[in-house]
C-alpha cells in the first residue's frame, strides 16, 4: 500500500486540535507548573546555592526541569491519543481505513511529540524571566529535545495499547516517570551524591537524559554524552520495535 499522507496528516490534525480544545489542561497547565518550580527552586533555593556542575544554580536546573515537562506530557498526551479511540471503539474504523502503520504514527506520535516541543519552546521562553542561561549547542538541543520527545511519544503510544483503563494510563507516567526524573539529577549533580548512591544514580536512565540535555546547555554533564545519545537512540528503536510488532500481530488493537 501507498503512503497515505491524507490519512496521516487528517489523523494528526485532530489530534492537534484536541490540545487547542483543550488548551489549559494541555498546554498552559504544565507551564504553569514548571514556573512554580522556577520561582520555588530557581529564585528561593537558588539564592542559597551558588552553583551546581559550574553553573549558577537557577540555569542549571532548567534542563532538568524542560526534561521533566518534555517525558510527563508526551507519554500522556500520545497514551491517551490512542487509549481513546480504543476506549470508545473508533479504533476499529482506524484499522479498516486505508493507513498503514507509518500514516498512523505519523498521526498520533508526531502530534504528541509537537504538543510537548510547543510546550519546551514555552518553557524555555518563560525561564527567561527568572533566570538567565544560555545553549552553546542550539542544534544539539533541538536534535536531543526531538528525539527525546519522538522516542517517548512512541513509548506512550505503548502505554495506550497496553492500558485497560484510565488508571493504568497514569501509573506508568506518575509512578514511574516523575520520580526517575526526580531522581536523576533534575535539581542536583551527581556528583555531589556520596558512594553508593553516586553508583546507584548511574542505573538510573533519565540520568543520561538529563545530563545528555544539560551538556547541550552548559557543556558539562556528569555522565559521557555519546553514552547518552547512544541510550537516547536505542530507546527510541527499541520502541519502533514493539509497535511495529503491535501493529503486524494485533496485540490490544483487534481485541
Amino acid at each position: 500500500m501507498n503512503f497515505n499522507a491524507r490519512g496521516a496528516w487528517a489523523i494528526y490534525k485532530s489530534e492537534l486540535s484536541r490540545a487547542w480544545r483543550a488548551f489549559f489542561q494541555t498546554i498552559l497547565s504544565p507551564v504553569l507548573t514548571t514556573s512554580l518550580y522556577f520561582i520555588v527552586f530557581g529564585a528561593a533555593i537558588g539564592g542559597r546555592i551558588e552553583q551546581a556542575g559550574g553553573v549558577p544554580y537557577g540555569a542549571f536546573i532548567i534542563p532538568g526541569l524542560l526534561l521533566l515537562t518534555l517525558l510527563t506530557e508526551t507519554t500522556t498526551n500520545a497514551s491517551f491519543g490512542i487509549f481513546m479511540p480504543r476506549f470508545t471503539g473508533s479504533i476499529y474504523e482506524l484499522l479498516s481505513a486505508p493507513v498503514g502503520v507509518a500514516e498512523t504514527l505519523i498521526g498520533f506520535v508526531g502530534a504528541a511529540a509537537t504538543k510537548s516541543l510547543i510546550i519546551s519552546t514555552i518553557i524555555l521562553a518563560t525561564a527567561t524571566l527568572f533566570v538567565d542561561y544560555t545553549i552553546i549547542h542550539p542544534l544539539w538541543a533541538i536534535c536531543f529535545i526531538v528525539m527525546t520527545a519522538a522516542a517517548f511519544a512512541l513509548f506512550g503510544f505503548i502505554i495506550g495499547v497496553w492500558a485497560e483503563g484510565f488508571e493504568r494510563l497514569q501509573i506508568i507516567p506518575l509512578v514511574v516517570l516523575t520520580p526517575l526524573t526526580f531522581l536523576g539529577g533534575t535539581f542536583y549533580s551527581i556528583e555531589m551524591l556520596a558512594e553508593p548512591w553516586r553508583t546507584v544514580a548511574l542505573f538510573n536512565p533519565v540520568v543520561y537524559l538529563v545530563n545528555g540535555l544539560r551538556w547541550t546547555f552548559y557543556g558539562t554533564s556528569d555522565v559521557d554524552i555519546a553514552v547518552s545519545a547512544g541510550l537516547t537512540g536505542l530507546f527510541l528503536a527499541l520502541c519502533t520495535g514493539i509497535i511495529a510488532w503491535i501493529f503486524r500481530t494485533g496485540w490490544k488493537l483487534r481485541s
